[in-house]
């Protein structure tokens, strides 16, 4: 018997079907996850999120694990061999937004104490239930994506619109999305 997955999972992209299964909607509350996720949504732009998926060792890489302390001391000379660096998307401004985004990340820490409880601040700190039966239902962002967008931007994100910022909520279990007829639905259902 197979298992029911939401629909954007493809059954001939294996990376999709284990990202899906095993990652995608779980909650995160850990702050360099959760700046990955930020991260590598804000490089998904324009792209496919399999794109990104097939990239994500290469950004793990590249970026430093995520280590926003790190990535926030990169200088020119940092950005000029991410761009050379074929693990990544080559994007100018995707790769010096996440350098900033490094460095908008502390000054968040030192002002909230924690990414983890101002991200979660945005849903009460419990991941919101949705019944979507249908991809069709998901909007492409929320009420409060762009609420998210707009704080995360005045404190100095880039590549955080509402579209990214609901892609963010969903891959990080800010929300539970996955269809109604899916299998980690009820999993994830609090």
């Amino acid at each position: 018997m197979s298992l029911t997955r939401c629909q954007w999972v493809g059954s001939s992209r294996p990376l999709d079907t284990e990202y899906h299964d095993l990652e995608w909607g779980v909650p995160v509350r850990d702050d360099r996850r959760l700046f990955e996720f930020l991260l590598l949504e804000g490089a998904q732009a324009g792209l496919s999120w399999s794109t990104i998926l097939k990239k994500r060792e290469g950004y793990r890489r590249a970026f430093a694990g995520f280590d926003a302390e790190r990535i926030a001391r990169f200088n020119r000379r940092s950005v000029e061999r991410l761009l050379r660096d074929t693990g990544i998307v080559r994007n100018r401004l995707k790769v010096t937004a996440a350098i900033g985004n490094a460095r908008a990340l502390l000054r968040l820490q030192a002002e909230q104490g924690s990414f983890t409880d101002y991200i979660w601040g945005f849903v009460d700190g419990v991941p919101v239930q949705n019944t979507w039966t249908a991809l069709s239902d998901m909007p492409a962002q929320t009420p409060t994506s762009v609420v998210m967008s707009k704080n995360l931007r005045q404190r100095g994100f880039r590549f955080v619109g509402p579209t990214i910022c609901y892609a963010f909520m969903q891959a990080a279990g800010l929300v539970n999305d996955h269809t109604t007829d899916c299998f980690r639905y009820a999993e994830l259902r609090y």
